[in-house]
């Protein structure tokens, strides 16, 4: 990686970041990182449909969207709702966030091609 494409990174990854604090103050509880994990999807979806350059991918792609959403905390709220015995919910919550995900970067490219 060159240090334009790190720096790149770092730009989009700070904003994400802070967007992400925004969306935690906003939305608490676990449901926030379904919010931050279905919003990045729909961006993601959308960054990666139009016809950008590799310096836009970079910065909206991998570094906001990276530092947005977050997988860790998705899988720890599944876990500790297994080790709950809450199984039904941990499953529901899984199910239902990778659904919603998977239709907002559906959402987010068809939007792409009805952007003119």
């Amino acid at each position: 990686m060159t240090a334009l494409a790190a720096a790149l990174v770092a730009l989009g990854g700070t904003a994400g970041a802070v967007a992400r604090h925004g969306v935690d103050r906003a939305v608490t509880g676990e449901y926030g990182t379904v919010v931050v994990n279905v919003l990045g999807s729909v961006a993601l979806g959308l960054v990666t449909a139009l016809p950008a350059g590799e310096p836009f991918l970079l910065v909206f792609g991998t570094g906001f969207c990276g530092a947005f959403t977050t997988f860790s905390s998705f899988a720890v709220t599944v876990v500790e709702r297994v080790r709950d015995g809450r199984y039904r919910y941990a499953a529901g919550y899984a199910g239902g966030t990778l659904l919603a995900a998977l239709a907002g970067v559906g959402l987010g490219a068809w939007i792409a091609g009805t952007v003119p």
